[in-house]
């Protein structure tokens, strides 16, 4: 009787030790049990908003919520279809109105949900501001009828050349359509550049050299808040005009200014339906423009990697991200940081 007490009191310290350990941040972190038995699986939108946030909500998904995760790296339209399908389970970043029918006929499929209000975003044209400067009757996309030669293209200079969006991405439908709408085919070629960081590149590469170049681009971003660009203008946003812009299909595009962008998460319903923590957590998920245009131009300016941004914004930031989660979820995300 009296060769059991060693043991019962080793148990009994056993057990107080790993109750202690629990209540630790390492134990807390530990005890996260997701809702989920499979991967989370985030929709790599090549760009560097949707790239960065998808590192921040794997951080958070993984060490708040106990969960693992993956990424796949695709374009809009194609990360859509996947998000139906139940091949993806979140998107960070959609944007419903450069993609309105397609997003449309998503949620009217009952496999789709928005969820929350991440930031407001904006398209346009722009030209340096030294090139409005040498050109002062240059401030409408129209005007640009004029001044063919002076964007020359490069492998055609006959005509000008404006850069588009990336080859594949949906915002290629709307400066096709705008283009058409604009009556410049005849004057312009509209490049599609092979990527992102292409695109970025033949931008920086002109502006630098201080050459005259005319262009596509989005924000909030870094380049169009490090650079300084004048946005050419467009007429008055008329919902009508844009929606038929965003359809390949569109017959007779009219010219119209891009629309404001309500940025939305989206997920695939039967996901939200199983993980509804999760699901709670992308609906409160919203980021400050301050905050997400600080850290684009820390990527910018670092050379870092979208994970690197991701952590720079969690350490600095978690007056905003901490609104995001219950108070345990913050623990454990804090207690890995």
């Amino acid at each position: 009787m009296h060769k059991k007490q060693p043991l019962l009191r080793v148990l009994s310290a056993l057990v107080a030790a790993t109750a202690l350990w629990c209540m630790s941040p390492a134990g807390a972190a530990a005890a996260a049990q997701c809702e989920v038995d499979t991967p989370v699986r985030f929709s790599g939108l090549n760009w560097e908003s949707n790239l960065v946030l998808a590192g921040i909500e794997r951080f958070i998904v993984e060490h708040g919520y106990g969960c693992d995760t993956s990424v796949e790296i695709g374009e809009t339209l194609a990360m859509l279809a996947a998000l139906q399908r139940g091949d993806m389970e979140v998107t960070p970043e959609v944007w419903p109105g450069q993609i309105e029918v397609a997003w449309e006929k998503a949620l009217k499929s009952g496999k789709v949900l928005a969820a929350g209000h991440v930031f407001d975003a904006g398209e346009g044209w722009y030209i340096p501001r030294y090139t409005a400067e040498r050109h002062p009757d240059l401030k409408t996309a129209a005007d640009l009828k004029r001044y063919a030669r002076t964007f020359a293209d490069p492998e055609d200079p006959a005509r000008g050349r404006i850069y588009g969006c990336p080859a594949g991405w949906a915002c290629g439908t709307l400066n096709a359509n705008l283009l058409k709408a604009l009556q410049l085919e005849g004057e312009y070629t509209m490049f599609a550049p092979g990527s992102g960081a292409a695109q970025k590149a033949a931008i920086v590469s002109a502006y630098k050299r201080k050459r005259d170049i005319v262009f596509y681009y989005w924000t909030p971003t870094a380049l169009v808040g490090s650079l300084d660009l004048v946005k050419l203008e467009l007429p008055p946003y008329d919902a009508a005009a844009y929606r038929c812009m965003t359809d390949p299909q569109c017959a007779n595009p009219v010219p119209t200014e891009f629309k404001s962008n309500k940025v939305v998460t989206g997920l695939n319903a039967d996901f939200a339906k199983r993980a509804p923590r999760l699901h709670a957590f992308f609906e409160k998920l919203s980021v400050p423009d301050a905050a997400i245009d600080d850290t684009l131009g820390w990527l910018e300016n670092q050379g870092a990697e979208p994970e690197d941004a991701a952590l720079y914004f969690l350490r600095k930031y978690p007056d905003v991200w901490q609104k995001w989660v219950p108070t345990d979820v913050a623990e454990r995300v804090q207690a890995k940081l």
